[in-house]
C-alpha cells in the first residue's frame, strides 16, 4: 500500500489539546492523529485510567496502546491553580480542545468552552460525555453500558423472545467519539471560511439513539414498539442467519429477483407465488414458516458448501467466522487494517488505525502510544517556558510523570 507523503495528510498542522481518558474521547483524538493532527494528551498524575485497565504486556495496557497512538503526553496535576494555568497556556496554542469531563467539571478547571474561546475565539472546543452538556440526565454518570440500556440499543438488541442484550463492544463511547471527530472536522470546514470558531456538544446517548433507524422506522412511522428478532431482520426476510450442518450461515435475500433465485435454489420455485411469500413484508409475517423450510435445505450441509451454492448463485451469504479468522483473513491483510507502531519497550505493537484510505493510502499515527508524561519539556517549550521554569514545575510536582 502507498504511504500518504507527510505534506498530504488531511490533517497535518492541525494541533488539538486533548483532555479525555478512556475511550470515547480518546478514540476520537485518535483518529485524528491518524490523519496528522498533533495531539497533546493532558493526563492526571496518576494517568489515564486505561493504563491500569488490562490485558497487559510487560506493564503496558493494550487498551491505551490501540487508542492512544501518535499522541504527546504531559501530566498535570489540575487540582493546583498553577497546574489550571498551564493546561490553559497550552489550551491556548491549539486550535481544537477536546475533553470528557464529568459536565461542569470542565468549568471549574477553567477548562470549558466558554473560559478557553474567550481567550481563543476561533478555537473548536468538543465536549464528549454519557448524556450532554443539558437534559435532566445530564450529571448522571455514564459507561457505555448505561447508555446501551438507556438509548433502546439493548431493547432492540437479542434473542427473539428473549431478555435484553447489549453489543460486545463498547459501542456508545465509540460511536460517540466517532461523532466528536466527525463534529470537529466539520467545525473546522466552517472555520477556514468564516474564521467562526465552535462549541461542540456530543452526547453517547444521543450518538447511540441516532443509530437505530430500524427501531425508528417501526416506532415513529409504524406506530409500534420495536421487538428483538436475534440474528435476524426485523423488517426484511430471509434476512438472517439460519442453521446448517455443522454453523451458521448469514444470508441476505433482500428483493423480489434475489428470492426467486433463492427459492429455486433451495427447491421450492413456486413460492415466489404464494401469498405468504410474495413480497417481502409477507415473507417476513410468515418468518417461521419460511425458516423451516431454508432449514431444512441447509441440514445436510456444512456452512461452507451452502456459502458455495449461495455464491454462485448471486446470493449475498457469509459463514460465521471467529475474530481470530477475521482478524487473519485475506481481506484484512490486503487492506492493511492491522498496523505496526514502534514503542520503546514493547518493540513494535499492533494497532488498529483509522480504515478510511486517501488517495489510495490508508494514514497512520507515526508513533505508539506514549509513556505518562515523556513529552512534558518539548511541550512547555513549545509554548515558551523556560528549562528553569519546567524544573521549578517539576519540583513543585505539578507536572509529573515519565519526564518529570
Amino acid at each position: 500500500m502507498p504511504d500518504l507523503p507527510l505534506q498530504g495528510l488531511p490533517l497535518r498542522g492541525l494541533r488539538v489539546f486533548d483532555m479525555t481518558r478512556v475511550l470515547a474521547g480518546p478514540f476520537a483524538t485518535a483518529l485524528l492523529a491518524d490523519l496528522g493532527a498533533e495531539i497533546i494528551k493532558l493526563e492526571p498524575p496518576a494517568g489515564d485510567d486505561y493504563r491500569h485497565i488490562g490485558p497487559f504486556v510487560q506493564g503496558e495496557s493494550a487498551l491505551f496502546q490501540l487508542t492512544n497512538r501518535g499522541k504527546k503526553s504531559i501530566a498535570i496535576d489540575l487540582r493546583q491553580p498553577e497546574g489550571q494555568r498551564l493546561a490553559q497556556d497550552i489550551a491556548a496554542t491549539c486550535d481544537v480542545a477536546v475533553e470528557n469531563f464529568r459536565p461542569g467539571v470542565a468549568a471549574k478547571l477553567g477548562l470549558d468552552a466558554e473560559t478557553l474561546r474567550a481567550r481563543r475565539p476561533d478555537m473548536i472546543h468538543a465536549s464528549v460525555s454519557g448524556f450532554g452538556q443539558t437534559g435532566p440526565w445530564t450529571g448522571l454518570p455514564a459507561y457505555d453500558l448505561v447508555v446501551q440500556a438507556l438509548s433502546g440499543l439493548m431493547a432492540v438488541n437479542g434473542d427473539e423472545g428473549g431478555a435484553p442484550l447489549k453489543v460486545g463492544e463498547s459501542y456508545g463511547d465509540l460511536m460517540g467519539g466517532l461523532y466528536a471527530s466527525w463534529a470537529i472536522l466539520a467545525a473546522l470546514v466552517r472555520r477556514a471560511a468564516t474564521g467562526q470558531g465552535a462549541t461542540i456538544d456530543v452526547s453517547m446517548h444521543d450518538a447511540l439513539f441516532s443509530l437505530l433507524p430500524t427501531a425508528h422506522a417501526q416506532y415513529l412511522y409504524g406506530g409500534r414498539e420495536p421487538a428483538r428478532t436475534g440474528n435476524r431482520h426485523p423488517l426484511s426476510t430471509p434476512f438472517g442467519c439460519y442453521a446448517a450442518r455443522d454453523g451458521l450461515v448469514a444470508i441476505c435475500v433482500l428483493n423480489d429477483k434475489h428470492f426467486a433465485a433463492f427459492a429455486a435454489l433451495i427447491g421450492h420455485p413456486g413460492l415466489p407465488t404464494e401469498a405468504r411469500f410474495a413480497s417481502d413484508s409477507a415473507r417476513t409475517e410468515n418468518e417461521p414458516a419460511l425458516k423451516a423450510l431454508i432449514e431444512g435445505w441447509l441440514a445436510p450441509l456444512a456452512a461452507d458448501e451452502a456459502v458455495a451454492q449461495l455464491t454462485a448463485a448471486g446470493l449475498p451469504c457469509a459463514p460465521i467466522r471467529a475474530f481470530a479468522a477475521a482478524a487473519t483473513s485475506p481481506q484484512t491483510r490486503d487492506r492493511d487494517l492491522i498496523g505496526t507502531l514502534p514503542h520503546p519497550r514493547l518493540g513494535q505493537v499492533a494497532v488498529v488505525g483509522q480504515p478510511v484510505r486517501f488517495d489510495g493510502a490508508k494514514p497512520l499515527a507515526p508513533t505508539a502510544a506514549p509513556g505518562l508524561g515523556q513529552d512534558a519539556d518539548a511541550i512547555l517549550a513549545a509554548i515558551g517556558l523556560a528549562p528553569a521554569d519546567i524544573a521549578r514545575l517539576k519540583a513543585a510536582n505539578i507536572i509529573t510523570g515519565d519526564a518529570a
